[in-house]
């Protein structure tokens, strides 16, 4: 028995930055996971992450996440996803920034 589909969105990274990216409904990429599509159909979410896949000139890795519903948008599920949506972790802190200074 096949598990059921479960809502997704399209995610990536932006080729040039590295920002974390979300595939929105009108083909834009936003750095904001409340602005990206919900998808709840399996096909269509082939379908997305294959246009996604045809821009390796803008973004890098793209696939679907799990995502939910919420009252602004998609939210993610996982703590992977919630942990980028809080944007890239490479700027100096802690023991980096103690080094540093």
């Amino acid at each position: 028995m096949s598990r059921r589909f479960t809502p997704k969105v399209v995610t990536a990274n932006a080729l040039l930055e590295g920002d974390v990216v979300y595939l929105t409904e009108d083909d834009r990429w936003t750095r904001h996971h409340h602005e990206a599509e919900l998808i709840e159909d399996e096909a269509h979410a082939t379908l997305r992450l294959l246009h996604a896949q045809s821009q390796p000139h803008v973004v890098v890795g793209p696939y679907l996440a799990d995502a939910v519903a919420g009252d602004n948008g998609p939210e993610p599920t996982h703590f992977r996803e919630a942990f980028r949506t809080r944007g890239p972790s490479n700027y100096p802190h802690g023991k980096q920034a103690e080094a540093a200074g």
